[in-house]
Order: C-alpha cells, then sequence, then structure tokens
C-alpha cells in the first residue's frame, strides 16, 4: 500500500480501537456491547491487513496469541456465569456491591456506568472472543488470498 494509507492507517487504529473498547464497556447503557464493540475492534485488524499485509499482521499477533484472548473470553465469561450460583446461573451478584456502584433508580436513569454489576464483564468476555474470532477469520482469509496468488 501506499504511505498515504499506512500513514493513515496509523492514525485511525488507535481511535478505532479506542472506540470498539467504548461500545464494549458502556453496553448495558447504550446501544452496543460485546458484539459490536468486538466486531469494530476487529475492524482494525481488517485495516492493518490492508495496509501492512497479511504477513506482518500474522507475525504481530503470534507474539500477541488470539487463542489466549478468545480463551480468557470464555473463561471470563463462564466464571461469571457459575460465580451467581449463590442465587441462580446467570445472576447478577455484583449489583448493589462496592465495586460496581449502587442499584440503579427505579425508571429512565441518567446512564450510570457503574450501575451494570457483572453485565459490563459479560460484555468485556464476549468482546474478547469476537475480536479473536473475527481477527482470526480475516487474518486466515488474507493469508489464503496472498498464497491463491503466489500460486498464479
Amino acid at each position: 500500500m501506499s504511505k498515504i494509507v499506512r500513514t493513515m492507517t496509523r492514525l485511525l487504529t488507535p481511535a478505532i480501537l479506542l472506540f470498539g473498547l467504548y461500545i464494549i464497556m458502556h453496553g448495558h447503557i447504550t446501544p452496543g456491547g460485546g458484539f459490536q464493540g468486538g466486531a469494530v475492534f476487529a475492524s482494525a485488524i481488517a485495516l492493518l491487513i490492508v495496509a501492512f499485509g497479511s504477513s506482518r499482521v500474522e507475525e504481530y499477533l503470534k507474539e500477541h496469541s488470539l487463542s489466549v484472548v478468545e480463551s480468557s473470553g470464555a473463561v471470563l465469561f463462564i466464571g461469571l456465569a457459575f460465580a451467581g450460583m449463590a442465587t441462580a446461573f446467570f445472576a447478577n451478584f455484583l449489583v448493589g456491591s462496592p465495586l460496581f456502584g449502587h442499584v440503579p433508580a427505579f425508571g429512565p436513569n441518567p446512564g450510570d456506568l457503574w450501575t451494570g454489576g457483572t453485565i459490563p464483564l459479560m460484555n468485556v468476555a464476549v468482546g474478547m472472543k469476537v475480536i479473536a474470532g473475527l481477527s482470526a477469520i480475516m487474518l486466515l482469509m488474507a493469508l489464503a488470498a496472498s498464497k491463491a496468488g503466489e500460486r498464479k
């Protein structure tokens, strides 16, 4: 790719990653959540693949393994699901705790970030799974396309 595309990718990637993280963390009070934020986050990986090539992105992601991120997301999600077993499976046991603030007021509220209990943590877990899964799919498709182009 051209120097302009690579420069713009370097400038835009942090903003895209930050926006994806914002969507994940605010999913319980705004439209969005783990899947949507993970898809935005993975779109930054797609931009990097287009700008710098699949082999260079693959080298970087091998050091920061996608399977570790995906497995960590699964373990976090399952752990949170079983942690609420004192009352019910998937019980929101952190609502009202000092860690996640007060119990939200009945009816419309201004969207306090610290009233979600386990929901923001579950959004993070789903986001980790989606980031790793979509990034791996895009990377494998790009690698397969580049290898098919080399054979011709």
